[in-house]
């Protein structure tokens, strides 16, 4: 094993010179955004985005903030987890962020640990109490662990730490939350209707269950130990069942041997639990997670780090095979990597032996460690870069596998605080770390690497030049790195502390414009939801200059004309409806105030009259236009009404204008979701022709979904027509049509959003496979913009593939 020390500041204008471009970006824009930012030395400005949280309680825990891959906001608070969602509303013209609000309450009765029969446990704690030795009895009476109640002590309500898993591991496809209250009850929750929390499973009841049936032995070679009614055994118990902390590990896969011997791959989850004792225990948890009955195993293992303060996984992936281990680092100190063995993991490799990195008990506690996995420009070859928190300090440590085994090279960067460092957060995107100390102050860490290992460029951000006095509380980086969220209250004024405390959550942008496009257009997920931080600074733009900017039209287009991707079909869908948006006048007038002029409509505008859908939408936006116009004359007068029209049209008196602009972008839109769903019923059909035999009949519309396709002559795909030949003739002339529930009249296909029948029974359809759902509960989708029905049980595995898929317009997920 070598080992090296780097360098811990300096000018990085060599370094920077000489690295090489990130691989795969091949955008003008983003070249000339790289050499811009190269060029003014990493400058970054912070912008304040609007809104700001007001938090209901004040925070609690050492790390209350974290951020998940769903663009989840998680604040532990002293009687609740807020959960902040952002949403990319499609649907509004407001320029401010749009966020839901959840919550995760906290329990409300305390949590005792198991630590031996009830009975004999009540009389050791009558015993403990009473006891003439004051070293026992005040020891006991002080220690929340044994009295999370207080009695005369104030109670220990609220959460101490939370952690968000990967995506893709709730029955949705989303991100778990695994809580950890001030009373020592490690708990997982999952969002699965978007307006409550559930419970899913309680760990540390399971734990005790487990440790109560084993004696409280770790292994069944370890000897017996004392009885519960001795002081030190009873504070044993208590210390092997207390957390730390906790960390999801990323998504694994495991075989499975099925009824019939065939081996199948399932999707697992570890969850790393650090105890007071600085014994691990892991959870392997089968996906996706239900509750009790989807923990696969626990395994425990002894890290013999004394008084450990906190871990986090380390995964590596050197020629196709991904190793992982145990970070965990120590309040006296140290910090070293512990291997992790699991059975039955499908490519899953560990350490043969601990790997220390840093073994100085100097008394700087590690308040926080992060892995980012990095690619070495010099070494070609993937690397893994250790950051850690302490004091005012931060450790990094650069990891390496060559041929010689694994590098190490370790070192500090100083100077970057004056006070202790309250929290961290990395963007693991590019590798950019964040801290902050507790008098508004914080620090950009852009790693730079050099031939022997790398150095850091860093810079300040004053949040008082962006929000004005504050104090911090807590960062975390959004997952694409265009905002930071920072927990705040109010700082000093004239020398003076604030009387009361507001704890708010506000967010600052660390990109531009500019570049979120640009990272948009060369993104390798090709997700719209998972970027959801990304396309808000898009949107954010939009609204406000109310126009398209002209290089990212043309970027689009060619990316669509070069590779076709329903990905940038889908951006472009997203860009247009914003425009919309945009264009849209605000109501002078209240919504919800009624209105005393009588106003006429055409029966034929009437939704329940079986109207087709274009027809609607047109009538929908024409009604909104004219609305809108009379909404402007009453409330504006001419000046008002020039300020805020389109900065393309300069017509005079632009009422026409604008209202032929709103159909244009409308017509645009239509042509946009049609091609979608083209694609998608190409893809619906190809599932449908690998899966059926000849004259099977399916609960998907197979035949209306090829004549909807087909009834559009100017609609040349010659993959489709080939492909709707071959299903009409396993068909063999069958046309399997859905009848209505109500009259049992047949449901023609005629539109993609809904079915009418000859009675003018409307039921909408199911984007996913196009069926109508006839049923009075569905699914829809996360910005209601379609809807989806429920898998049953008598669909077959291929179907059920299908109902799993987000939307095909947002790529948002089904509810």
């Amino acid at each position: 094993m070598a080992a090296a020390a780097g360098a811990s500041g300096g000018s990085p204008a060599a370094a920077a010179a000489e690295e090489e471009p990130p691989l795969g970006l091949d955008s003008l824009v983003e070249e000339a955004a790289a050499a811009a930012a190269a060029s003014a030395g990493f400058r970054l400005t912070a912008v304040r985005r609007e809104p700001a949280v007001r938090l209901q309680h004040g925070v609690s825990g050492l790390e209350p903030l974290a951020w998940s891959e769903d663009h989840r906001v998680s604040v532990s608070t002293a009687r609740s987890i807020a959960v902040l969602e952002q949403l990319s509303d499609v649907h509004g013209g407001g320029q401010e962020m749009v966020i839901h609000r959840t919550a995760v309450p906290a329990p409300a009765a305390a949590c005792y640990l198991k630590v031996g029969p009830k009975k004999e446990v009540a009389e050791c704690r009558e015993k403990f109490s009473s006891s003439m030795d004051p070293t026992v009895s005040q020891t006991f009476m002080l220690d929340r662990v044994f009295n999370p109640e207080g009695k005369s002590l104030p109670p220990m309500r609220g959460f101490k730490y939370s952690s968000w898993s990967p995506l893709g591991c709730d029955a949705n496809g989303r991100c778990l939350l695994a809580a950890l209250t001030m009373d020592n009850r490690l708990t997982i929750h999952a969002n699965l209707n978007r307006l409550q929390w559930v419970q899913l499973v309680d760990l540390t009841e399971i734990y005790g269950e487990r440790l109560y049936e084993a004696s409280y032995k770790l292994s069944k070679a370890d000897t017996p130990r004392g009885e519960l009614e001795d002081f030190a055994e009873f504070q044993r118990r208590h210390s092997m069942q207390t957390p730390v902390r906790m960390e999801w590990s990323g998504i694994c896969t495991t075989q499975q041997v099925k009824h019939n011997n065939e081996c199948r791959d399932v999707g697992s989850v570890l969850l790393a639990v650090l105890f007071e004792n600085s014994n691990i225990a892991v959870w392997q948890f089968q996906l996706p997670f239900l509750g009790k009955e989807s923990i696969t195993s626990c395994n425990t293992i002894e890290s013999g780090i004394s008084s450990p303060s906190v871990l986090s996984w380390w995964e590596y992936e050197h020629n196709n095979r991904k190793m992982s281990g145990l970070i965990v680092g120590s309040a006296f100190g140290p910090v070293k990597i512990l291997p992790v063995n699991l059975k039955a993991v499908k490519g899953y490799f560990t350490l043969r032996q601990p790997v220390v990195l840093w073994q100085e008990m100097d008394q700087l506690p590690v308040h926080s460690i992060k892995c980012i996995p990095l690619y070495h420009p010099y070494q070609k070859c993937s690397c893994s870069l250790v950051v850690a928190a302490r004091g005012s300090y931060v450790f990094w440590c650069l990891l390496l596998i060559s041929k010689a085994g694994l590098n190490v090279h370790n070192s500090h960067v100083t100077g970057l605080h004056s006070l202790p460092i309250v929290s961290m957060t990395a963007d693991k995107q590019n590798g950019t770390v964040y801290t902050c100390s507790s008098d508004g102050k914080v620090r950009q860490l852009i790693p730079i690497f050099t031939d022997v290992a790398l150095k850091f460029e860093h810079q300040l951000i004053k949040l008082s030049e962006v929000f004005g006095s504050v104090r911090t509380h807590g960062i975390a980086v959004s997952p694409c790195g265009a905002y930071l969220a920072v927990i705040t209250t109010e700082g000093m004024t004239n020398g003076l502390h604030p009387v009361n405390k507001n704890y708010q959550v506000q967010f600052v942008t660390l990109k531009t414009f500019e570049e979120a496009a640009a990272q948009l257009l060369e993104s390798s997920v090709q997700n719209l939801f998972r970027q959801v931080d990304l396309t808000d600074l898009v949107r954010w733009k939009i609204l406000k200059e109310k126009h398209i900017p002209q290089f990212l039209q043309e970027a689009l287009d060619k990316k669509i004309e070069s590779c076709g991707s329903t990905y940038f079909w889908r951006f472009k869908l997203f860009l247009l409806r914003i425009l919309y948006q945009s264009m849209q006048k605000a109501p002078s007038e209240v919504m919800w105030k009624p209105s005393h002029e009588d106003t006429k409509i055409m029966i034929s505008d009437s939704p329940g009259m079986g109207s087709t859908e274009d027809d609607q939408e047109e009538g929908t936006s024409k009604r909104a236009s004219k609305q809108s116009l009379c909404d402007t004359g009453k409330g504006m007068d001419i000046d008002d009404t020039a300020d805020d029209s389109l900065p393309q049209s300069s017509e005079i008196g632009g009422h026409e204008p604008m209202e032929e602009k709103l159909l244009e972008v409308q017509a645009q839109i239509e042509a946009v979701e049609m091609h979608l769903t083209r694609e998608h019923m190409k893809r619906v059909l190809g599932e449908v022709y690998l899966h059926t035999w000849i004259t099977e009949n399916t609960s998907i519309p197979t035949r209306g979904v090829c004549d909807f396709l087909m009834s559009d002559d100017g609609y040349e795909d010659r993959t489709a027509r080939v492909l709707i030949g071959h299903i009409l003739k396993k068909m063999n002339k069958q046309t399997f049509p859905e009848h209505c529930s109500l009259c049992k009249e047949i449901l023609p296909f005629t539109d993609r959003k809904q079915a009418v029948c000859s009675n003018g029974h409307i039921w909408l359809r199911c984007f996913l496979t196009y069926q109508s759902c006839q049923s009075l509960v569905y699914r829809r989708c996360l910005l209601h913009d379609s809807i989806a029905r429920h898998p049953t049980p008598e669909d077959p595995e291929w179907i059920k593939r299908l109902l799993q898929g987000p939307c095909t317009f947002c790529d948002s997920p089904v509810f």
